[in-house]
């Protein structure tokens, strides 16, 4: 079963247990997940549905933090919740060493040696951990490994 299948099955499951929240917070994603295959004009590869649900994940993370800013504690706690259900779905994260033993092989493969080639590096990256790791996460390493 596939990730678009896992979601559209729990939110009937969280509908018929009456999860207010979490039918809503499921229906956002899957109606993302559509919006991004009816552009594609194609269905979604498991890879770009894992990508549509890490995108939405961000952006629940920035509203949170926004909020936090703006004094809106009960909207970031919601955006926090929404986060921590959305979360379940990604794979397991790489841990910090696995992380930078796949960077220190790129470098290598593409002959990085300094800053200026950081791009190559953090996108060869990103293609192979596929939602596994943050951007943000793996630019600070990478960044920290070509200085």
């Amino acid at each position: 079963m596939g990730l678009k299948e896992k979601l559209e099955q729990d939110a009937i499951a969280a509908l018929k247990g009456r999860e207010s929240e979490k039918v809503s917070t499921l229906r956002m994603v899957i109606s993302a997940i559509k919006n991004e295959a009816i552009a594609k004009r194609k269905e979604l590869t498991e890879e770009e549905v894992l990508s549509v649900v890490a995108r939405e994940i961000k952006k629940r993370k920035e509203s949170a933090e926004a909020y936090e800013k703006g004094g809106r504690k009960d909207l970031s706690l919601a955006e926090s919740a929404e986060v921590a259900l959305l979360g379940q779905y990604l794979p397991e994260p790489l841990s910090e060493a696995e992380l930078e033993k796949m960077i220190k092989e790129v470098i290598q493969e593409t002959g990085a040696e300094s800053i200026k080639d950081m791009g190559k590096v953090i996108g060869q990256v990103m293609a192979k951990v596929q939602g596994k790791a943050e951007g943000k996460v793996v630019s600070e390493k990478v960044r920290q490994l070509l200085v």
